[in-house]
């Protein structure tokens, strides 16, 4: 009569949903990588970390658990009333005295009928929000991480732990949680219950209890790793699917889908066997957890019989017993149900705390503060020296943190003053870490070493949100979301004015939005693939102007427009430079034309730094990367060398 229906859990979580893109990843090709399971820890260790969360819902967890006490319990009451029912009007053959009884048990039945069911309307509502709550936390946790934590991590591992991870949490503490506790208590009374009747009889009984609790610690073991790998898998097959739909185009137009189809199904078959391995070993564990109480119980049944034969015990007793055991029948066989579940929750739970132990600001440079993310104030540069005005890096110094140790750092003592007001191009070679350079000033990367600020400012010791809303990025890459026009460009400035958002349009010659079918309100869809490159890339740069930055970082912001449109949009794009300090990547001389300076990245280091004109005369390699003329000591048509082991930016 105990909850058995409620058994339906599965095996493995469900697969997840796939609803963000990749996050980017470095231009060496690498893709992200799964993050290694950690040591193993005890299921309760990994488990008890969930104690923040259910703490909130302490309350209705404690109403729930007596609630389903007090079920379990009257299920304990009816083999004590059938055994009264044997050996009393039964036994007397007095039908009168029947009803009585009888109906004691329909009122049991409903009883725990209404008490299970007061169990999930109690828990339902609090737990959909604790979901709820965790999902939100996990959220900001990844947009609060550094884009190195989402270079090394694929977005189909992120996915998994945002959808079924957290579905196995929820459910572990709407099901399982509730009835480890609430089995377990009720075996103690269903055996303290059988000790009353016949002591000789419930040793017989509880002698597989001793091999039973050898083999669920042996389970507990095998089945976490298997869960863990089984989740981990799980995660590496969302990837490959969202990496299909959104290299679609890729995929069809090279020929390569059996390629990816083959990575699917051998990713499968991993999860198969994986998954065939979880079931085998529960398999294993029910077995023995059926097989050897079924066994215990006709012995069980055996001597009582003959214990009733030689007037012993009675006959209402032999049956109160029986009714007794097969009552505890569902406890027990439920242990292989609720361990499995509670081995795929604690995994669960150590790839979502995974995530939140993760720090947010890994450490730079001595005099890094991160604490400084956190302040409210500093919202405005203090007075500087026009010489330390604009934005200045001293002996900047970077490599990432997953670079060979013996290759040199990507960037090695950068020095670069760009005056305020001032614009400068910087070019480089492929692999030169011009990108990766932007990427330090919004402090998207850490710097390894070295001091940047702004205005005389260390950008370390202004907040992170302040940064960012000095310094406007606009991407060689230019990502869009599922959203419309408008909203993808008012990210640059949530703020904005229409008037703002209008002249920020204009300023990047995007005037084909009009003839969209509903303006700026158009939605662009998924990573804005409805749109040509040129046109996202266009609503990019709207995007890093529209709040008339002090400082704006482009980079390459013209490199999928035809000549015509570019031209269009260096002009718009000089008003918009005269009013802001401007970092410009660049690898054409139409895009250099834009600054009053250029800055030449060679060997992790400036190398140079002077007019287009200057630079065509005195060097060499800035000669060699705007007409292709041969560096002296290279061959003719030589790039600059990539180091090994760092990304070709």
């Amino acid at each position: 009569m105990a909850e058995n229906q409620e058994s339906t859990l599965p095996q493995s979580p469900p697969r997840p949903e796939q609803e963000a893109p990749a996050p980017p990843t470095r231009e060496s090709g690498a893709a992200p990588r799964s993050p290694t399971a950690p040591e193993h820890r005890s299921t309760v260790r990994s488990l008890l970390r969930l104690r923040p969360y259910a703490r909130a819902i302490r309350w209705r967890l404690a109403a729930a658990i007596t609630a389903a006490m007090v079920a379990s319990g009257s299920v304990l009451v009816v083999p004590l009333v059938l055994g009264r029912i044997v050996d009393g009007p039964i036994a007397r053959n007095d039908l009168p005295a029947l009803w009585p009884p009888a109906a004691l048990l329909l009122v049991l039945g409903l009883v725990e009928a209404v008490l299970f069911y007061t169990r999930r309307v109690i828990l339902a509502r609090p737990l959909a929000s604790l979901e709820t709550a965790m999902r939100g936390d996990l959220y900001a946790k990844l947009q609060r991480l550094p884009v190195s934590f989402h270079d090394r991590w694929s977005s189909g591992q992120l996915l998994s732990r945002a959808t079924s991870d957290m579905y196995t949490m929820r459910l572990f503490l709407a099901f399982p949680l509730v009835f480890l506790i609430v089995n377990s208590a009720m075996f103690l009374a269903g055996t303290a219950v059988m000790f009353t009747l016949d002591w000789r009889l419930a040793l017989i009984t509880l002698v597989p209890a001793a091999p039973l609790i050898v083999l669920t610690r042996h389970f507990e073991s095998g089945y976490s790793a298997a869960a863990r790998r089984a989740q981990d898998q799980n995660g590496d097959l969302a990837t490959v699917i969202e990496e299909s739909v959104l290299g679609i185009r890729i995929l069809k137009a090279f020929g390569r889908h059996r390629t990816m189809a083959e990575n699917f199904r051998r990713r499968t078959h991993d999860l198969r066997a994986t998954e065939l391995h979880k079931a085998g070993l529960l398999a294993n564990l029910w077995a023995v957890i059926v097989g050897l109480p079924e066994l215990a119980l006709g012995c069980a049944l055996a001597v009582g019989a003959y214990l009733v034969a030689q007037d012993e015990l009675s006959t209402g007793a032999l049956v109160a017993f029986l009714s007794t055991a097969l009552a505890l029948r569902w406890p027990v066989e439920s242990l292989g149900w609720l361990l499995a579940y509670a081995n795929e929750a604690a995994t669960a739970t150590d790839r979502f705390f995974e995530v939140l132990d993760e720090p947010e600001h890994p450490a730079g440079p001595a005099g890094a503060s991160p604490e400084a993310d956190a302040s409210p104030e500093a919202d405005a540069s203090p007075e500087a020296d026009d010489g330390e005005r604009g934005i200045r890096l001293r002996g900047v110094r970077f490599r990432y943190p997953d670079a060979p140790e013996d290759t040199p750092d990507l960037l090695r003592g950068i020095d670069l003053h760009i005056r305020s007001g001032e614009t400068m191009a910087l070019v480089g070679a492929t692999g030169s870490g011009k990108t990766t350079l932007t990427a330090l000033l919004p402090r998207l990367y850490e710097a390894t070493g070295g001091v940047i600020t702004l205005d005389g400012r260390d950008i370390r010791g202004i907040p992170r949100p302040r940064l960012r809303e000095l310094v406007s990025v606009a991407f060689e890459e230019p990502t869009l979301f599922s959203a419309s026009v408008g909203e993808n460009v008012l990210m640059g400035a949530p703020g904005a004015s229409a008037e703002q958002l209008d002249r920020a349009l204009a300023t990047a010659q995007a005037g084909f939005v009009e003839h969209l079918p509903a303006g700026v309100g158009t939605q662009v869809g998924e990573q804005g693939l409805s749109l040509s490159g040129g046109q996202r890339q266009r609503l990019a740069l709207a995007r890093a102007v529209v709040g008339d930055p002090a400082f704006l970082v482009l980079d390459d912001p013209l490199s999928a427009l035809d000549v015509h449109t570019e031209a269009l949009v260096e002009q718009a794009l000089r008003q918009v430079l005269g009013s802001t300090t401007a970092l410009v990547v660049a690898h054409r001389p139409s895009t250099v034309q834009l600054a009053d300076r250029v800055a030449v990245l060679d060997d992790g280091r400036i190398a140079a730094v002077g007019t287009h004109q200057e630079l065509l005369a005195s060097c060499a390699v800035y000669r060699h990367l705007m007409t292709g003329a041969s560096v002296p000591g290279e061959p003719a048509g030589a790039d600059a060398p990539v180091m090994e082991g760092s990304p070709t930016r």
